[in-house]
């Protein structure tokens, strides 16, 4: 017999046949079953093989409802690949596809979410936009601020969950509180979810997890349909909810301003993305390489500006998260400010510079590090040979990636990145899948 009893962590009773589990993180039962009950705060659950039972605080018996976690048997295994990061990387093609199907409208032009579960009239009213989230998600939040801004005209604010839960800002009734989180159970996103719903405040999820916590608690949302993710360090969530928010982004601005012709364009834009990331996975080896020259360092910076700083922030939390090599990111400018006094002939900086509207503007800041000393790594956009030839002659690295439309490129840049972060920690004899100290879903706060 097994006991259980939730009370803010996450529990989930997985139901097999003649036997029966309970864990923190559906995930855990991948490969057991596919059916499995989550139990609610202050409920207890009693197991055996053959049956299981649920009851209150009271200890009532109460009924359950049975969720299916939408896996494939393969999803537990690693494919053909040496670990369930590197898998996970390569199925970013199709998992950025399966964000879109069936949710853009190239008829009317913009996105369709079935399960926003607010009407027109009170997305219409939404005067301002909260996007409250940790880690990765965190980084993919403020991708959605610049999104929003952009093509919704919307104020947006992007707040760590674990600040936002313990503040009490002002936020006005027309306020949207939109939760981003890869499990659905993290602690400090659920808690700031509630406190903003204790207020009275409209909340949408965006979510990986079929009937997780955050995904039953929100007014409504949009699932990333991702599968599994098995490794530790995020990466196919990254690229999923930036594509999602791309189109949230899309249908907000719909509703405002953007015109039929803009619409039409992103729709375009945003169903060529999974072919150019597929194109974009063939740096590996260049990547591959580039790690064996750099993997002794023992801190790196990773630079980029306007839509690529929240990308080189994600770079650097992916390199610390498997390899253990101190990395920050920053806003290219911003290095000037302070972090310029790390460059030295040991301190490898990784410059974000595809083709955009602060390219100029980067690659200066690409020559104060060189001037110094400082190695780089440029990553670049293909197409542009001016542009090619004068990032080959200041970086001492380069890889070259898809031109995609600048407010796309956080989801194309991300990938050597993350390749990047695997082979450094692979060639340091690091655990890729399981980094030391960390857990895929950060339950307890």
């Amino acid at each position: 017999m097994i006991v259980g009893a939730r009370l803010g962590s996450p529990l989930v009773v997985g139901l097999g046949a003649d036997e029966n589990y309970l864990a923190s993180d559906p995930s855990a039962l991948m490969g057991y079953t596919q059916k499995v009950v989550y139990l609610q705060d202050r409920q207890l659950c009693v197991l055996t093989a053959d049956e299981f039972h649920v009851y209150d605080g009271d200890e009532v018996r109460v009924s359950t409802s049975v969720q299916s976690i939408d896996w494939d048997a393969g999803d537990s295994d690693k494919g053909g690949f040496e670990h369930h990061m590197l898998k996970e990387i390569f199925e970013q093609p199709e998992t950025i596809a399966a964000a879109m199907r069936g949710r853009l409208d190239e008829a009317d032009a913009t996105a369709h979410f079935g399960g926003l579960n607010l009407d027109a009239r009170q997305l219409r009213r939404a005067e301002r936009i909260i996007l409250t989230a940790c880690g990765t998600s965190y980084h993919a939040g403020i991708v959605g601020e610049y999104l929003f801004e952009e093509y919704a005209r919307m104020p947006v604010e992007v707040e760590y969950a674990s600040e936002f839960r313990y503040r009490n800002p002002p936020i006005d009734q027309n306020t949207i509180v939109i939760a981003i989180t890869q499990s659905g159970e993290t602690a400090d996103t659920l808690a700031a979810l509630r406190e903003s719903k204790r207020k009275g405040h409209r909340s949408l999820a965006i979510c990986n997890v079929v009937g997780s916590t955050i995904a039953r608690e929100a007014d409504g949302g949009v699932y990333l349909h991702a599968g599994p993710e098995v490794g530790v360090a995020s990466t196919k969530a990254f690229t999923s909810q930036v594509t999602v928010l791309a189109m949230l982004a899309l249908f907000f601005g719909r509703m405002r301003h953007l015109s039929s012709l803009q619409g039409a364009r992103m729709i375009e834009e945003l169903q060529a993305i999974p072919d150019a990331v597929a194109r974009a996975l063939r740096c590996n080896d260049e990547v591959k390489r580039i790690a064996q020259k750099y993997h002794t360092a023992t801190n790196m910076l990773f630079m980029g500006r306007q839509y690529m700083y929240p990308v080189a922030l994600e770079g650097a939390l992916k390199l610390k998260e498997i390899s253990y090599i101190h990395a920050e990111g920053y806003p290219a400018a911003e290095m000037k400010h302070g972090p310029i006094a790390l460059v030295d002939e040991n301190t490898p900086s990784i410059f974000l510079t595809p083709r955009g509207s602060v390219f100029d503007k980067v690659m200066s800041n690409l020559e104060e590090v060189k001037a110094r000393r400082g190695p780089v790594i440029a990553i670049a956009s293909e197409g542009d040979h001016q542009a090619a030839d004068y990032v080959s002659s200041r970086a001492d690295e380069v890889i070259f990636l898809p031109d995609v439309p600048e407010y796309l490129q956080p989801i194309v840049t991300a990938i050597p990145l993350q390749l990047f972060a695997y082979h450094v920690a692979l060639l340091r004899g690091c655990d890729v899948d399981k980094p030391r100290n960390l857990a895929k879903s950060v339950t307890v706060e």
